[in-house]
């Protein structure tokens, strides 16, 4: 019988090595005060790179949540199953601390190093990483009440993955999830028609009644959620247990048919008389629950980070073991182009998430400037990084070929996920008028914004006439609100720039001759000729 079936010219399987060595990450991780937490991060990152974790991924995207409504005598149970491999990567997130860990950790860094632990880990599974996000988030907002996180906190920073539905105080940890929009209104909360009125007895408990469409994570211990109190909008916490160990009254309607992020539950969900507790003041909920916003866009920008420098590897992997007209694809001119432009994309977003990171773990400790310069740079960064992410998707993918366009590249369910991270917290419209509404509101965090930038000041020429030039814009308030779009665009690209150039990035120069300079076409692999891509290729190429 002849061989008509011999295998060649086909990339072998990408696993076997660690993610985390990965010269971008690991200058972030020291450039941002976590140097400390390499050894760990090697760790999760050689774990993240095993077959067995692949595999994990796999089967928690091809098996995905189920909810049961009713037990088999018609009791309402209000449970939603997951397969085991979902279990066993929440236990590794939580077990190496990638949920609300850093708020219980005194190090300076703690919270870089658990931005480079959610980089490594995520690019393993996308889907799980919302839950331990919203863990992580929940923390800041759930201080505006002292007594619920006395009672809290210590168990959602817990390092033990406990699932299940019981009594918040008797289980080993707790996993948080958030609940604010509603069919009428979505990013426009203020339109919310939930109820919450003060139940009597206890201070600070009201019952909840109303509708939440999107609800994220809807199988967690607790919910932060905002409803209409007698003084205005409000946030507060629900437990799914009460304290007694009766179910609170959460109805789970039905789970959300998604385009991606398919092993994760979101639900519509009925508060049917729920008891809540107050976080912060009536009328407030907006102002408490933001702190919890803030943390998820960051994230966001994280996650799409995440998702390029997956989508790169990937790419650079596939192209340099497949060949075509005679050569590697990836020796190539053309494809050469391409690589090297999506490599310019990944570390452009890597370098400027870790710099938020940064910000994020120093304002925690205090430090007004950094919380200036965060509260403008984290919105600008979060509209244009994570509008990149699909189009980065879709021509790491295409690198594949057909290949890359069958399920079982992973190719798929990256190009799938990538949209979620800018629909999330608030789409593109909501976060560029949030940039917006900071500058007039907060002018010390325009300040902030341009002492950053102003530190890379006469490095590059094209640096410096696009800040020039930002400046221009930023001075005509004529249809403000019409170009704010184009506005935080350039204030993003400006703020990736002046990074590269400042930390000396191999990428620098073709980010400020392409996104800056204008020396660029509408689509990846259109770099200016003579731009140097072996050294971004092989940033990309460590692990071949």
């Amino acid at each position: 019988m002849p061989q008509t079936h011999e295998v060649t010219n086909q990339a072998p399987p990408l696993t076997g090595h660690d993610v985390a060595a990965d010269a971008t990450l690991i200058e972030g991780l020291h450039r941002q005060g976590a140097g400390w937490s390499e050894d760990s991060l090697h760790t999760l990152g050689t774990l993240a790179g095993t077959e067995h974790a692949q595999e994990l991924g796999r089967l928690a995207n091809e098996n995905e949540p189920v909810l049961r409504t009713h037990d088999r005598y018609g009791n309402r149970i209000d449970e939603v199953e997951f397969h085991p491999a979902w279990h066993e990567l929440m236990d590794t997130a939580v077990s190496h601390g990638l949920h609300a860990a850093p708020w219980r950790d005194d190090r300076p860094g703690a919270h870089v190093a658990r931005a480079a632990k959610l980089y490594v880990w995520g690019q393993v599974e996308a889907g799980h990483i919302c839950p331990v996000s919203m863990t992580y988030a929940v923390v800041p907002a759930l201080r505006a009440n002292p007594t619920l996180a006395a009672a809290y906190e210590p168990l959602l920073a817990a390092r033990e993955y406990d699932f299940g539905l019981r009594a918040p105080a008797g289980k080993r940890g707790l996993i948080a999830g958030m609940s604010m929009t509603e069919k009428q209104g979505g990013s426009d909360v203020r339109s919310n028609t939930t109820r919450a009125v003060p139940a009597g007895g206890e201070a600070g408990t009201y019952t909840l009644t109303g509708h939440k469409w999107f609800t994220s994570a809807p199988m967690s211990d607790l919910f932060l959620t905002l409803a209409q109190a007698p003084g205005g909008l409000s946030c507060f916490l629900l437990p799914r247990v009460l304290p007694d160990g009766t179910r609170n009254r959460i109805q789970l309607q039905r789970l959300k048919d998604k385009l991606g992020n398919r092993s994760n539950a979101s639900a519509e969900i009925e508060y049917d008389g729920a008891l809540g507790y107050l976080v912060g003041e009536e009328g407030r909920g907006v102002r408490t629950i933001i702190d919890m916003v803030n943390l998820t866009r960051l994230d966001c920008v994280l996650g799409t980070a995440t998702a390029m420098r997956a989508g790169l590897i990937r790419a650079v992997h596939h192209t340099a073991h497949r060949s075509a007209f005679g050569a590697p694809l990836i020796d190539q001119p053309l494809m050469r182009n391409v690589l090297s432009d999506l490599a310019v994309e990944s570390e452009a977003a890597t370098t400027v998430a870790f710099r938020l990171a940064g910000a994020t773990d120093r304002a925690a400790r205090g430090d007004a400037a950094e919380e200036s310069f965060r509260r403008l740079a984290l919105a600008v960064t979060k509209y244009w990084v994570c509008k990149r992410g699909p189009v980065h998707a879709a021509e790491a993918l295409e690198c594949l070929g057909g290949n890359g366009y069958i399920e079982e590249s992973g190719m798929p369910r990256l190009y799938r996920e990538a949209p979620l991270l800018s629909v999330w917290e608030g789409s593109g419209n909501v976060s560029a008028l949030d940039a917006l509404r900071a500058m007039a509101r907060q002018p010390d965090s325009v300040e902030a914004f341009f002492a950053e930038i102003d530190l890379a000041a006469g490095a590059d020429r094209r640096l410096d006439a696009s800040v020039a030039e930002l400046k221009k814009e930023l001075g005509d308030l004529t249809d403000l609100e019409f170009r704010t779009r184009r506005i935080v665009e350039s204030m993003a690209l400006v703020l990736q720039g002046s990074l590269l150039v400042r930390y000396g990035s191999p990428a620098a120069d073709a980010f400020c001759a392409s996104r800056l300079g204008g020396d660029h076409g509408r689509a990846f692999g259109t770099l200016p000729a003579g731009t140097d891509t072996a050294p971004l290729i092989d940033r990309a190429r460590h692990l071949l």
